[in-house]
């Protein structure tokens, strides 16, 4: 076990992106657990200065949240998206698998398709399944680049109404719809996580 670990422990060392319970078994010798290997690794290190995270399906090393500071740079350079991108990008993360036509419905105006190609391009967006319906439409889901980036383990972790009303960046009543996104209201003891204030989660550092 302990030399199972140590190859894990190398394959996310190098990696340059979270690596699934099932890429982990392709790599490592016929025999090999690399799901024990994982949660042994896990509680190893916790407490540290590297966290072992769960990212979507796949795991990565990261430095613990609480010492982000002494990674920041002097200066820091933003791009900033468009209101229809913050938009189309919220749809996407709270209605997912989204076609361009539900899009369009949620907003009340056609999204353009610089818009959908400027949230592939930043791989935060990709296109999922194709509805089995007339016309097979693509759909549209966040990726794990999206969810590493905000800190999440999964879309489930997106805040609630109630985690925004609590940030201040809603109205204690907000209107039925709510920056074209009709988000649906959590309950208190739901698992959420503890990601950066709403109005800086659709900025690209």
């Amino acid at each position: 076990m302990e030399q199972q670990e140590r190859m894990v422990e190398a394959v996310l060392f190098a990696a340059v992106s979270p690596v699934s319970i099932r890429e982990l078994g392709d790599r490592l010798p016929m025999g090999c657990d690399p799901a024990e290997a994982i949660a042994t690794l896990r509680r190893r290190y916790e407490g540290r200065g590297v966290m072992l995270e769960r990212i979507g399906d796949g795991y990565a090393f990261r430095t613990a949240a609480d010492l982000s500071f002494l990674m920041q740079a002097e200066t820091v350079e933003q791009r900033k998206m468009s209101r229809a991108a913050i938009e189309t990008l919220a749809i996407i993360a709270y209605h997912q698998p989204v076609t361009r036509a539900e899009i369009e419905e949620i907003r009340g105006v056609a999204v353009s398709r610089g818009t959908l190609d400027q949230l592939i391009e930043m791989e935060w967006v990709r296109i999922g399944r194709r509805r089995m319906t007339p016309g097979r439409p693509a759909t549209f889901v966040v990726t794990e680049a999206f969810l590493d980036h905000f800190g999440l383990e999964t879309a489930r972790d997106l805040p609630g109404l109630s985690e925004l009303r609590a940030a201040g960046l809603l109205e204690s009543r907000p209107p039925a719809d709510v920056m074209g996104v009709p988000l649906v209201e959590r309950d208190e003891d739901d698992d959420i996580g503890d990601g950066d204030p709403a109005e800086d989660l659709f900025e690209d550092e």
